[in-house]
C-alpha cells in the first residue's frame, strides 16, 4: 500500500509539537510542581480564556555551540510566547519555563519575547510577562545580556502606550529584575518568588552579611518595604486570577477608554453612613478605605500596593460602571501624613491613570508632610514634588473630596484646584488652611499670649477663634478653590455627576519632548 506522504508529514508535526509540550521532561516538571507551583503552560491556562491561546515560535531552539550546548536542544528554548484573550480582550504573553535550562535568558528566548512585545505594541494590546528564570544563560555570554537590553528597550517604548504587567513566579535576579520594574504592575507569589540585583552569596562575600533569599527579595519584602511589588499573593493560581481582575479596569492601550461595565448600584444612591463616619474629634483616626467602599459601585475597591506606604491608599473602583483610579490619605497610619514612600506610591499610580485615560478621584485628609531628619536627608522635597508633578501634569478628569484636614503644602499637592483639578468638593468637617489652629496661633499670637494675664486661657480662646475663622471649608469655597461644600451622604452622587460632566474633557499640556520630573 502506498504511504500517504502528507499523513507522514502531519505525524512528524505532531511529534515535534508533543516534544515541545514536554518542556524539560517528566522529572524536571515533577520537581517543579512540588509545593503547588504550576508549569509555564498551566499558568497560561489559568490566565487566559479557555481555548483562546495561540502559541508562537513553539519550535525555536537556541544556536549556541559553546560548552556542548548544541547537544541539548529543547523546542521553545525555555519560554512560551503567544497571544490569547482575558475576559474576551486580546493580550500578548510570555511565560518562562524553569524546567528548561532553569528558564535562563538566551538570545533565542529574547527574540521570542521581543516578537510578541512588538506585536502587542503594533496592535495596541496589553503585554503580560510571567517570569521564572535563573537569569542570563551564561554559556551564551554577552548575547544573553543583549537579549535583556532588547526587552528593556521595548518596555520603555511601550510605557504609557500599552499596559504592561509582570508576574514573578519564581526566581528573578541580576539584570532580569529591570524589565519588571519598568512595567506598570508587578505581582509576586509568597514563599516561591524573589527578586534581587545581587544574591545572598555575593552579598556575604562582599559585605559579610548573612541574608536569606526571602528576606533579601521575597514577595513580602518587596510588597511591604521596597514597593517593587504591587501585589503579593499566596499561590500561582491566585496570582493569575488577580491579573485577570486587574485587566477588567484597564483599557487595551492609551488611545482607548477603560471598559465600562453594567452595574445595579444606583448612581443617585445616598450614603447616610458617611454623615457620621468622620469623627468629631479631628485627632481621632478613621479608615479612609471605608469611605471609599461606601461610595463606589457595589462597594468593590481593588487596592494596589496595599501593604506599602500604608499612610496613603491607591487602587481602582467604579462609579456608575466607569473605572476610576482612587487616591486617599489614610488617617489610621501616620495620621495620613505624606512621606517619601507615600509620595512615590501615589505619584506613579496617578501617572499610570493619566497615561491610560482613567479619571482620578482623590479623598483628602492630610495634616502635612511627615517631619523629621530622616525625611529631609532622604529627599522628601524631591519625592514630594513627584506627587505634585503627577497631579499637575495629569489631564484626565480629576475630582477631589476633602473629608477633613487639608493643610499647607500637602493641601496643594493632594489634587487641589490649584493643580488643575476639575471639581473640588469638601465636607462640612473639612479644615482647609495653611496649618492647624494650634500651630498657627503659636506663631501668629505668641507675643499676645505671653502678655496675657492667663496665657493658657488666652491661647485656648485664640485657637477657637482661629478655627472658626480659618479651619473650615467656607473660606476656600468663598475663594472658588472649593466648588461645593456637600453633605457627606451625597458623595457618591456628586462624584458621579462630576465624572459624567467631565467625560468629554479635553486638556493638553504644552508641546514638548517630555517633562523633567524630579527623580
Amino acid at each position: 500500500m502506498e504511504t500517504n506522504l502528507n499523513l507522514l508529514k502531519i505525524q512528524e508535526l505532531e511529534r515535534k509539537n508533543e516534544d515541545a509540550m514536554k518542556g524539560g521532561g517528566e522529572d524536571r516538571v515533577a520537581k517543579h510542581k512540588k509545593g503547588g507551583r504550576l508549569t509555564a503552560r498551566e499558568r497560561l491556562d489559568v490566565l487566559l480564556d479557555p481555548g483562546s491561546f495561540v502559541e508562537t515560535d513553539r519550535l525555536m531552539t537556541h544556536r549556541c555551540t559553546n560548552f556542548g550546548m548544541e547537544k541539548t536542544l529543547t523546542p521553545g528554548d525555555g519560554v512560551i510566547t503567544g497571544y490569547g484573550r482575558v475576559n474576551g480582550k486580546l493580550v500578548y504573553v510570555s511565560s518562562q519555563d524553569f524546567t528548561v535550562f532553569g528558564g535562563s535568558m538566551s538570545r533565542t528566548q529574547a527574540n521570542k519575547i521581543c516578537k510578541v512585545m512588538d506585536l502587542a505594541g503594533k496592535n495596541g494590546a496589553p503585554f503580560i510577562s510571567i517570569n521564572d528564570s535563573g537569569g542570563a544563560r551564561i554559556q551564551e555570554g554577552i548575547e544573553s545580556l543583549g537579549g535583556y537590553a532588547d526587552i528593556f528597550t521595548r518596555n520603555v517604548t511601550s510605557s504609557g502606550v500599552i499596559p504592561q504587567i509582570t508576574a514573578i513566579m519564581g526566581p528573578c535576579a541580576g539584570g532580569a529584575v529591570y524589565s519588571p520594574s519598568i512595567t506598570d504592575f508587578v505581582f509576586m507569589v509568597n514563599k516561591s518568588s524573589y527578586m534581587f540585583v545581587t544574591g545572598p552569596d555575593v552579598i556575604k562575600t562582599v559585605t559579610h552579611e548573612d541574608v536569606t533569599k526571602e528576606d533579601l527579595g521575597g514577595a513580602s519584602m518587596h510588597s511591604q518595604k521596597s514597593g517593587v511589588a504591587h501585589f503579593a499573593v499566596d499561590d500561582d493560581k491566585s496570582c493569575l486570577l488577580m491579573i485577570r481582575e486587574l485587566l477588567n479596569f484597564l483599557p487595551a492601550n492609551n488611545l482607548d477608554d477603560a471598559p465600562i461595565l453594567p452595574t445595579n448600584d444606583r448612581p443617585d444612591r445616598i450614603v447616610e453612613s458617611l454623615n457620621t463616619l468622620i469623627p468629631d474629634n479631628p485627632k481621632k483616626p478613621y479608615d479612609i478605605v471605608q469611605v471609599i467602599t461606601e461610595c463606589v459601585d457595589e462597594g468593590y475597591f481593588l487596592e494596589v500596593h496595599k501593604d506599602y506606604a500604608m499612610n496613603i491608599v491607591v487602587g481602582f473602583a467604579r462609579f456608575n460602571g466607569r473605572p476610576v483610579g482612587i487616591v486617599g490619605n489614610q488617617p489610621q497610619v501616620l495620621a495620613g501624613c505624606l512621606n517619601i514612600e507615600a509620595s512615590r506610591k501615589a505619584a506613579r499610580f496617578i501617572r499610570f491613570c493619566d497615561a491610560f485615560n482613567i479619571p482620578i478621584v482623590s479623598f483628602v485628609d492630610v495634616p502635612g508632610f511627615l517631619p523629621g531628619k530622616d525625611q529631609e536627608w532622604n529627599g522628601i522635597i524631591t519625592h514630594g514634588a513627584k506627587l505634585l508633578y503627577a497631579y499637575a501634569e495629569a489631564t484626565v478628569p480629576k475630582v477631589t473630596v476633602v473629608t477633613r484636614k487639608a493643610y499647607g503644602g500637602a493641601y496643594i499637592v493632594m489634587g487641589s484646584k490649584l493643580l488643575r483639578a476639575d471639581v473640588n468638593l469638601a465636607y462640612p468637617s473639612a479644615e482647609i488652611a495653611v496649618m492647624g489652629a494650634e500651630g498657627a496661633v503659636s506663631i501668629i499670637s505668641r507675643a499676645e499670649i505671653e502678655k496675657a494675664k492667663d496665657p493658657a486661657a488666652e491661647r485656648t480662646r485664640l485657637i477657637a477663634e482661629y478655627e472658626k475663622k480659618f479651619n473650615n471649608p467656607y473660606v476656600s469655597a468663598e475663594l472658588g478653590y472649593t466648588d461645593e461644600v456637600i453633605e457627606p451622604a451625597l458623595t457618591r452622587k456628586r462624584i458621579i455627576d462630576a465624572l459624567e460632566m467631565l467625560k468629554n474633557k479635553k486638556d493638553v499640556n504644552p508641546a514638548k519632548k517630555h517633562g523633567n520630573i524630579p527623580l
